[in-house]
């Protein structure tokens, strides 16, 4: 009696020592220095939107977004309050809030 062919399900593996088809690639730690720079800086006027107007320490105002974990955990924010900001080193008009120091 000849074996039956597969109908549906899983495909086994295929490769040797299984796995994954080499598609998808572990991701190697980015050592780049041009990832993102973090600084700190005052908030200075509370915007629509989740959006603030944040003084850095030389003057310069930059527009920050709060981040997406700060979003989840409710933490408020309010003028005066100081914060440790992430910002990209192509634009730096803008930046996203990751943590509040006080």
């Amino acid at each position: 009696m000849a074996a039956k062919p597969r109908r549906g399900g899983r495909r086994p593996n295929r490769r040797p020592g299984g796995g994954a088809s080499g598609r998808f690639k572990k991701k190697e730690e980015d050592t780049r220095e041009d990832k993102s720079v973090e600084i700190e800086g005052t908030i200075k006027v509370v915007l629509a939107g989740t959006m603030f107007r944040v003084e850095l320490a030389g003057g310069h105002e930059v527009l920050a977004h709060i981040s997406g974990k700060m979003r989840k955990r409710f933490i408020r924010l309010v003028v005066g309050d100081r914060v440790r900001m992430e910002m990209s080193p192509y634009d730096t008009t803008k930046a996203r809030i990751t943590f509040r120091i006080g």
